[in-house]
């Protein structure tokens, strides 16, 4: 049994994970939102699925890319870091961007440490962008489709 996450846009599927890891994947997405500071783009249907505004979900994952970059928190960083790779794989499956991974990241002033500096944007970008690969393939799109 499972969900779907569906291109609110196109009605494609976006990923179909089992019942329990699609609640914890909108749950988080709504948790981030203050983090975001800015609207998900998620809306939990109730029927087994979740509609995706592309536009605002990729704005989201964005807003959310960019400040995991920009941080120095290694543990901010960390808890981001579990949650990034699925949401990048999602939005490049509506055919959309994460303009944060190939724009200069800044620093950011605000989830930062003033122990460890924990800021390695490239390095970082690297890492997502890997891990993201690796997530997409354990992650199900539409079970009809050929892919």
């Amino acid at each position: 049994m499972g969900q779907y996450f569906v291109d609110a846009t196109t009605g494609e599927t976006l990923w179909n994970p089992a019942t329990r890891v699609a609640q914890l994947f909108f749950r988080m997405t709504v948790a981030l939102v203050p983090v975001a500071d800015r609207p998900c783009g998620v809306v939990d249907l109730e029927a087994d699925e979740y509609a995706v505004d592309p536009e605002g979900f990729a704005a989201f994952v964005d807003a959310l890319v960019t400040q995991y970059l920009g941080s120095n928190h290694a543990i901010f960083k960390a808890m981001l870091a579990g949650y990034l790779p699925q949401a990048v794989v999602m939005v490049e499956r509506s055919g959309r961007t994460v303009a944060a991974l190939t724009a200069p990241a800044e620093r950011s002033t605000r989830a930062i440490s003033l122990g460890v500096d924990a800021f390695a944007p490239a390095d970082d970008r690297r890492d997502l962008v890997r891990r993201a690969a690796a997530a997409a393939r354990s992650m199900p799109g539409d079970p009809l489709s050929a892919g």
